[in-house]
């Protein structure tokens, strides 16, 4: 799932952190592809696949970028701050600018 397009969002629909990573991406021009796990069937497999792949208590919201995984909100914050997304995202084709 998570290297089928460019940038992927595991998030859960009430969740404020998930919102901010999802209006952070669509704020840069990126459309990323999200999967709420709370309105998934499967959302509740997904998200402990996610937390054994993290190593963390919580799973979102989790981003790849090209199918890499960036991380959490901590680290995909980090990411922008440091100026490492924008590269990321123009390499995987997200963003053109």
């Amino acid at each position: 799932m998570a290297s089928e397009n460019a940038v992927v969002i595991f998030s859960v629909s009430t969740c404020c952190m998930c919102h901010a990573i999802k209006r952070l991406f669509c704020g840069m021009g990126v459309n990323p592809t999200v999967y709420e796990l709370d309105e998934d069937p499967n959302g509740n497999d997904l998200e402990e696949a996610l937390i054994r792949l993290l190593g963390a208590a919580s799973a979102v919201p989790v981003v790849f970028v090209g199918g890499k995984l960036v991380g959490a909100m901590d680290r995909v914050m980090a990411s922008h701050i440091n100026g490492s997304l924008v590269p990321l995202l123009k390499e995987a084709g997200a963003l053109w600018l």
